[in-house]
């Protein structure tokens, strides 16, 4: 297979690492906090533009019943 990837010594494209310009590389994996972090301020600023808190308030108590809270 490595004899695929090789052309006269030198690799092909298909063998070059892919470049990623945005985001972590696809290895890592981003801390739950971390994503909460980045997701909370912009889930507060469609609360506040949508006036959703009443639907927020509602979707939280239903799910609050269902786990017997």
């Amino acid at each position: 297979m490595a004899e695929a990837l090789r052309t006269r010594g030198r690799r092909t494209l298909a063998a070059l690492p892919t470049v990623r310009p945005f985001g972590p590389p696809r290895g890592d994996r981003r801390h739950p906090l971390v994503a909460t972090a980045m997701v909370l301020p912009l889930a507060a600023l469609l609360v506040v533009l949508f006036g959703g808190w009443e639907a927020v308030v509602a979707q939280a108590s239903s799910v609050g019943v269902m786990l017997g809270r």
